[in-house]
This record gives C-alpha cells, structure tokens and sequence, in this order.
C-alpha cells in the first residue's frame, strides 16, 4: 500500500459514524474475536405509555463484512413510531475472521441480551421483531425457527422474537442453497438451513423478495412460503417483479424502499406489535 494511500483516513469508517450519530451503541458481547455492538434508536417521546415493541435488524453480506448502517433509514421509522430499533452487528469474517455460525450465536445472543436489558430500554420482552437482508435475515430465522430442545432458554432468557420481517431472504443453505460453501461443513450448513426447519406453531412473518433474485432464488423463498403456510403458520411473501437482490434498500429505489417499508409496518400493526399512527401519536405525544 502506498505511503498517500496509508495517510488516508478509512472513508466508510466516517460515514457509517455519521449515519450512526443518532444511535446509542452497546457492546452486548465480548468475543475472544472482540466486541460485538448494537446500535440502539429510541423514540423521541417519553415511555409513560407503557414497555415498547423492539425492532431488530440484521444487515445482509452473507457474514463477510460489518454494514450496520444498511437498516438504519428502517430504524429511523420504527423509532418515529414509538419502537425501540437496533441495527445489529454480528462477528463477521472481514472484522473477526469468523463465520455464519458464529454470527448465528451473536443473534441468539443479542435478543436475549436486549430481554435482559429490557428495563433499561423499557421494551417489552414479549414483543419483540427481528428482521435482516440475505445472510441476515437467515439470522433472524435462525432466532425463531429451532425446536426447543435444539435452542433452550439461556439463564432464563429466550430469543425466540413475536414476528419476523425478511428482505430478499437466504432459506436454505443445504447443498443446494447459494452459501453452503460458507460454513465450515456439509453438516453444519445442513442444521442451519430454514429450509430444513419448517415447522408448526412459528411466529407470523412477512417476506419481501425479488422474482429476478439471483443471489437468493425467488423460487426457493416461495417453495419456503408454502411449506410454511401447509404447516399453519402465518406467513406472507410480497413479490415484485424484475427487481434484484437489493432492491428494497433505501439507496437503491426509494419507491421500493417506501413500499415494503409501509407493507412491514401494516403487518406489525394488524398483529399488535405497533399502534395505529393515529393511535401512537395520541399514546407517545411529541418530547
């Protein structure tokens, strides 16, 4: 590297600093790898009205590299209505040379540390959401879908959430699944598949997905609709024609952005987790 480029100050360092200015960030784990921080939005007005819903996001890039700031114009607008939001990091191998079971863990952990905090945050434990893009949206399946025997309660503390919401979603990471390869084992990759997880009595989920989805087949995410609803679960899948991986995200196409944006929060709210607007604004009047 040369000696102007080294004098440089990191570009994406800065500018994920300034999108980040209005959250409050954590370090909800110690790992021998380092520490694994949360970003917390909370709404502008008083809590008098009683614990709060959470809303938690996992940003995608399939493990590689730390972009928290991917969900931060989602968190922004569940604060606005009255939630606590928290864009989440996770190890990832860029930052900690790990990997998507690892990442798995940190999300276990970090509902379960938000539960633990909830009177700090004074959020609800019993509502919260958790939702992520690609590799983090499989994060968040991951929080839910698991039998118990599989995924107990840790010091008392579940992270099973009340809803998921799932943008361009990774549901199976079996052999045939896009990022197999990125486990450490046929096996391993197997167990945490979605795919492999359906299940009765999950909780309500709302999927948004491309049908020219490359990286993630359209296909296997509707396949993973169906199974779901044979099974009694309620899930929904928005699809939108001749739109790609990341055509949800507030830089690419802002209409998409504002569409799945106000799909995700009609679903929050017709399942309690959100108060009409005209209902929050009476409940949480301006500060």
């Amino acid at each position: 590297m040369s000696s102007i480029l080294q004098r440089v100050a990191p570009i994406g360092e800065a500018r994920d600093r300034e999108i980040l200015k209005d959250a409050a960030t954590y370090i909800y784990q110690e790992r021998p790898q380092g520490p694994v921080q949360a970003h917390v939005f909370l709404p502008e007005s008083p809590a008098a009205a009683g614990p709060r819903t959470v809303v938690v996001f996992f940003h995608g890039g399939f493990w590689d590299s730390p972009t928290p700031t991917q969900f931060v114009p989602h968190c922004l607008h569940f604060a606005s209505r009255g939630a606590v939001a928290v864009a989440a990091e996770t190890r990832t191998g860029a930052r900690h040379g790990t990997g998507p079971q690892e990442a798995i863990e940190d999300a276990r952990d970090l509902i379960r540390w938000l539960r633990h905090n909830a009177d700090t945050f004074h959020i609800d434990p019993e509502r919260v959401v958790v939702g992520g893009a690609a590799g983090g949206a499989l994060l968040a399946l991951l929080t839910a879908m698991p039998k118990p025997k599989a995924m107990p309660p840790v010091d008392g503390l579940d992270c099973r959430p009340q809803a998921l919401v799932l943008f361009s979603a990774l549901v199976n990471t079996t052999l045939k699944g896009p990022a197999n390869s990125r486990f450490p084992d046929a096996r391993g990759a197997k167990k945490s598949s979605p795919s492999n997880l359906v299940r009765r009595k999950l909780p309500p989920m709302i999927l948004f997905h491309g049908k020219a989805d490359r990286i993630t087949p359209f296909e296997e995410v509707e396949r993973f609709r169906r199974r779901l609803r044979w099974r009694g679960n309620d899930c929904t899948l928005v699809d939108f024609e001749r739109q790609d991986h990341s055509f949800f995200n507030f830089n690419v196409s802002h209409r998409n952005f504002e569409l799945t944006l106000n799909a995700a929060d009609r679903f929050l709210t017709d399942r309690g987790l959100l108060l009409p607007e005209e209902l929050a604004s009476e409940a949480h009047p301006a500060a």
